[in-house]
């Protein structure tokens, strides 16, 4: 029987997506008998993250640590890079996995200084940007550079891969692709309560997950019908995408709810909707279609390697959406039901063991 590994897990903020994924690898590591530790950023996430990572801690057999870890990249990044080493080293891991542009940053500037195997998974982040942007040349200039020092590359899809090939370059690093998965449980459908409003969001409000588009959707819809809306989440432009929908004249048809886990979030809306401009792969949609909700998404990033081409529209078309929402709300089924073979594709327990099988892989070629 292979020997149990001692694996650090390495991200900025305990939140959103990125953290669901570090919860994911820490409860099927942990599971699967490996000594599994985390290491974030000590001034993110708030109460939330702080209760989170009280319950993650009993699976973590190398602890739960946090150090302050600025959000930009500076010159404090060296300084919190060598902390972070002394942090891991009396830990003694086998190998560090970072999460994340900043995560990564420390993951592998932390492997080199130890002399362990430091692996990267960019969740989106600097892949965000191009190279004609100011931030976008820094953020991807500095990927570049760190290349060298990484010993492998995980991408959670194909779309993810593609886009770090084509902006920074994967050189001669071994990397593979592991979809996110989610646990039995999770496929279970959940039926709208009562009060269910036509449509439902879910995700951080900000203009890159699409609000906006959504807004201005269902002031076309208005038009000539009664739809309605739940927007579930918070972030920073919240109070302006609430100011727009006044603006627009859809008070009584659109709520904010704040923040709510997304299974709770589930029951409030009978079609599931995620306008974003740019994404990864994200969580949401995968419980969304597990949770037997209907959807309809922008084709961006991850999203073709999920849905059908029927379930999507193109990003940043207001019309195009309104007009996917008004034909879908006309075909709605009242029982839902997980999709067909989402179970065989999307198994949070085939992510981590194809993840431990690269680690192995990694461990068993000479350092770089």
């Amino acid at each position: 029987m292979p020997a149990a590994l001692r694996i650090l897990h390495i991200l900025r903020a305990p939140t959103g997506g990125l953290f669901r994924h570090v919860r994911d690898l820490v409860r099927g590591q942990s599971e699967a008998g490996h000594a599994v530790g985390v290491i974030c950023d000590s001034l993110s996430g708030g109460e939330r993250a702080d209760a989170t990572l009280a319950e993650l801690a009993p699976q973590c057999g190398l602890g739960v640590a946090r150090s302050p870890m600025a959000r930009l990249p500076g010159p404090g990044d060296v300084t919190a890079a060598f902390e972070l080493a002394r942090l891991c080293g009396g830990l003694r891991p086998d190998l560090l996995h970072g999460h994340g542009a900043k995560g990564g940053l420390y993951a592998r500037l932390a492997g080199r200084r130890l002399g362990v195997k430091g692996l990267y998974t960019p969740h989106g982040g600097s892949l965000h940007y191009e190279w004609r942007q100011p931030q976008g040349a820094l953020f991807l200039g500095a990927e570049r550079l760190l290349r060298r020092l990484t010993d492998g590359f995980l991408f959670v899809c194909s779309h993810e891969k593609q886009a770090f090939e084509r902006k920074v370059g994967l050189g001669a690093v071994p990397w593979r692709v592991v979809h996110n998965g989610l646990w039995p449980e999770e496929f279970t459908a959940i039926p709208p309560v009562a009060e269910a409003t036509d449509l439902i969001f879910i995700g951080e409000l900000r203009h890159l997950k699409g609000v906006a588009d959504l807004l201005e959707a269902m002031a076309l819809l208005k038009k000539t019908r009664s739809v309605t809306l739940t927007i579930t989440g918070d972030g920073p432009d919240r109070a302006e995408f609430e100011a727009k929908a006044c603006a627009l004249g859809l008070d009584g048809v659109v709520r904010f709810t704040g923040a709510l886990p997304a299974r709770q979030a589930f029951g409030l809306g009978r079609l599931f909707v995620m306008p974003s401009h740019a994404e990864s792969f994200p969580y949401v949609l995968l419980e969304a279609v597990a949770a037997g909700l209907p959807v309809i998404a922008s084709r961006v990033g991850g999203i073709p390697e999920v849905l059908p081409a029927a379930d999507m529209i193109p990003p940043r078309d207001s019309k195009a959406l309104a007009d996917a929402i008004a034909a879908r709300l006309d075909n709605i089924q009242p029982d839902r039901a997980p999709a067909a073979g989402l179970r065989d594709r999307f198994a949070a327990e085939k992510m981590c063991a194809d993840i431990v099988d690269f680690y192995r892989t990694l461990l068993a070629r000479p350092s770089r």
